[in-house]
This record gives structure tokens, sequence and C-alpha cells, in this order.
């Protein structure tokens, strides 16, 4: 119908029923993130699994999660090195130390393999 509209309409009356249609696609609008929110529901709704990562976790892990973590960690190791000076200066070497270089050496050679940043703390504080 808009088609036919638009193919015997003049310029300016084109661009009224493109307007026009645009401002129909409001509903569209919030009927296509309401569908996005309730895909997103099992996401939300899920809860820590006892019996440990699963394969997939794993696999996952391994080729994506740890070479991106190992380049944070070498990443925040140079951004460590060039802030020493002002670290020091300020009095929080260990505080940047620790979140610069500790924590992404940790979360990439001791964290298990596949599981989350919040299982590792939950595990390390036991």
């Amino acid at each position: 119908m808009a088609r036919d509209l638009l193919g015997r309409a003049k310029p300016r009356e084109k661009q009224i029923v493109i307007l026009e249609i645009i401002k129909n696609m409001k509903a569209l609008r919030a009927l296509a993130i309401s569908a996005a929110l309730l895909m997103c529901q099992p996401v939300w709704s899920s809860e820590y699994d006892p019996h440990g990562p699963s394969g997939l976790d794993m696999t996952a892990d391994l080729l994506i999660g740890r070479p991106v973590l190992l380049a944070t960690t070498i990443i925040g190791s140079a951004i460590w090195l060039v802030a020493l000076p002002f670290s020091a200066l300020g009095g929080n070497i260990e505080e940047s130390t620790e979140v610069l270089v500790k924590g992404p050496a940790r979360a990439t050679f001791t964290r298990c393999l596949g599981c989350s940043a919040n299982t590792f703390q939950e595990k390390e504080q036991e």
C-alpha cells in the first residue's frame, strides 16, 4: 500500500507519506524491544551451576577468554610500567600492581578452565 502511495505521489507528498510510515513504526519498535528483552530472560534467570563449567564453557574460555586475558595482562603490565613513577608519587604502587598486573595474570594462569571471575573469587575466599 505504501509503495502504491509513493509511486503516484509528488515529491512533497512522498515525504509526507514516508514520515507517516515512520510515525506508525513506534509500535513496531516497542514490540521489537519487548521481544529482545524477553529473549534475554533465560540469561538473567540462570544460576550458578554447582557441578562446574560445561565443555562449551571450557572451550570458549580456552579459545577466546584466555588469549584475551593474556593480552590484557601484557597491556596492563605495559601501562603499569608507564604509570609506575606516578603511582610511586601517589603512594599506591600496591593497588596499581594488583589491578593492572596481578589480577589479570591470576585470571589468566590460575583460574580454573571455564570458571567465571565470580566463581574464581568465591573459591579464593574459602
